[in-house]
C-alpha cells in the first residue's frame, strides 16, 4: 500500500517567517526514515500505512504545540493499494509525457 500525504503545518502566532519552526518538522520527517519531498507550500510523505502517515502529522503537531498558541495544518491524502514509490513515480509519469518539470 502507498499512502501519499501532503501537508503544511506551521504556527500562526510567530510572525511572517516561520521557517525556524517548519525546519524542525522537516528534520523530524528526515530522521523518521519515510520518503518525503519538500515543496514550496508543504511536504509530501509516502508511507506503507495510514497509521504511519498520520503518526508523522501528530508528531509534527507535538513539535509545535509547546511553543505556539495556534497551529495551522492542511492535509491531502491519496491511499492506494498494491502500489509503492508513488512519491517519485507520479512525477516520472508526467515527465515521460512532457519532459522535465523541475523548472
Amino acid at each position: 500500500m502507498s499512502v501519499l500525504l501532503n501537508f503544511a503545518m506551521f504556527p500562526t502566532d510567530k510572525g511572517d517567517s516561520v521557517s525556524q519552526y517548519v525546519s524542525q518538522i522537516i528534520n523530524h520527517i528526515k530522521e523518521s526514515g519515510v520518503s518525503y519531498k519538500l515543496n514550496p507550500m508543504g511536504t509530501a510523505i509516502e508511507t506503507n500505512t495510514m497509521e504511519e502517515a498520520l503518526k508523522i502529522v501528530q508528531e509534527s503537531y507535538d513539535i509545535l504545540e509547546p511553543v505556539s498558541n495556534r497551529v495551522y495544518c492542511s492535509i491531502n491524502i491519496d491511499a492506494q493499494k498494491n502500489k509503492d514509490k508513488r512519491i517519485t513515480s507520479k512525477i516520472a509519469s508526467i515527465e515521460a509525457k512532457i519532459g522535465d518539470v523541475s523548472k
